[in-house]
């Protein structure tokens, strides 16, 4: 009934690719595995094929741009990353010498939760002390005024600190590519248009990009920029196909998930202040953490390092307090969401699915809510495992032994003193 569905409906872009990975499907030799016939496919695939994104055309991020300006363009456009244009490169420069990077919120939010953490006693003028990256960045006067503001003492938990913040100087003047050698500014690992989906697919999963443009080596520009959400919503789009059938009906411990398991899942309690919760996520490399009530050791939200951009573009939700903490915050978003209907970022929800859930139906539930992890639950709610777009990517193919020979000798190097 599914395949008559899909037939008589409009087919949106990804049903149409999925048709076409159906058609490549149909003639693959039947000795092949199921997995091996996905590679195969994938592999006859060019990423030029892959649907446009409106949310991620035509976004880019000067390279004088402020950290603030940077902020508020991703939270408007409600997207993780942009590429940085260098606004010194000529007209006609090529595309390595017109982009030097990719800008991430995450980045930019690691480079914030740094101004608040104190400077080393046993080596003061460290590059990985605030002080001496706002100094090589912006000079000294920046520098002291993170001391001026008190961003490296232990009262910073408290929702002043990013009221100070987000009225300094240093966070209106430092530019983008200031933090461009700092923590996770991700190296400029571009696709060529002929490249193949199973190269996109790999990136995306195994080699833990969160996105990959897609070049135009004609004009020297980004012609797409395909997301882990792009690609599970091309997957849910696909439901009733023979070939995504064969794989999505499998439930989700016969592909091999949750990779994470209930105690390795990173938890924050709701009563930490917050900005605790983001250093937590900082120091752990998570890109969001379940918020756990203290008495009953249960699960009640969920918070991600992208839901900072309300402290940042949203200062009413702190300014009644001394101390924000995550549960406080968590309301005071809703509320804020609730009172300004039109606002673009949306707060990471917290999403459960059971242990007997299929490959299909996680995929559904993620596109439907927009969320990029799911967590998995007991029947009486605790966390057995958490499950990632980029996990589910990683169980649709497999990399073949010296796929990639030279290929990433092509990626520009990233700047020195980069923690990615």
């Amino acid at each position: 009934m599914a395949m008559a569905t899909m037939g008589e409906s409009p087919r949106s872009p990804e049903a149409k690719l999925g048709m076409r990975v159906e058609d490549l499907w149909d003639v693959q030799e039947p000795q092949l595995s199921p997995t091996e016939k996905l590679n195969a496919c994938f592999e006859s695939i060019p990423v030029s094929a892959f649907p446009l994104d409106p949310s991620n055309t035509e976004i880019e991020i000067k390279s004088d741009a402020t950290l603030a300006d940077a902020v508020k363009i991703l939270a408007r456009h409600n997207v993780f990353s942009a590429p940085v244009v260098d606004v010194e490169a000529p007209e006609d420069a090529s595309w390595m010498d017109r982009y030097i990077g990719i800008v991430e919120f995450a980045g930019i939010v690691v480079w914030i939760l740094h101004q608040s953490e104190p400077t080393s006693p046993r080596c003061p003028s460290t590059p990985s002390s605030a002080r001496a990256i706002a100094a090589a960045a912006n000079g000294a006067a920046f520098a002291l005024e993170l001391e001026a503001l008190g961003l490296g003492s232990a009262a910073t938990t408290a929702g002043n600190f990013f009221e100070d913040l987000t009225s300094s100087e240093l966070y209106k003047n430092t530019k983008v590519r200031d933090i461009s050698g700092t923590f996770r500014w991700a190296p400029f690992l571009a696709l060529e248009r002929s490249n193949s989906f199973l190269t996109m697919l790999l990136l995306l999963s195994k080699y833990k990009m969160k996105s990959v443009p897609v070049l135009d080596l004609g004009s020297g520009t980004i012609d797409n920029i395909i997301t882990q959400s792009a690609v599970i919503h091309m997957l849910a789009e696909c439901a009733g196909l023979q070939w995504f059938e064969s794989w999505g009906t499998k439930k989700l411990s016969e592909v091999g998930l949750p990779l994470v398991t209930g105690n390795q899942i990173i938890k924050v309690y709701e009563d930490e202040p917050v900005l605790q919760a983001f250093k937590v996520m900082r120091k752990k490399r998570v890109g969001g953490v379940p918020v756990i009530e203290r008495e009953t050791k249960k699960a009640v939200g969920n918070i991600s390092l992208r839901d900072v951009q309300f402290l940042l573009t949203a200062p009413e939700i702190y300014h009644d307090y001394r101390g924000i903490t995550v549960k406080n915050f968590l309301t005071e978003v809703r509320s804020y969401l609730e009172k300004n209907k039109n606002a673009s970022p949306m707060l990471s929800e917290y999403v459960t699915c059971k242990k007997d859930c299929t490959i299909k139906e996680l995929i559904q539930l993620l596109d439907q809510e927009k969320i990029h992890r799911v967590y998995v639950v007991e029947d009486d709610g605790d966390l057995q495992g958490l499950i990632t777009l980029r996990d589910i990517i990683s169980r649709l193919v497999h990399e073949p032994r010296g796929y990639f020979g030279d290929f990433f000798d092509g990626v520009l190097p990233l700047p020195a003193n980069t923690r990615v």
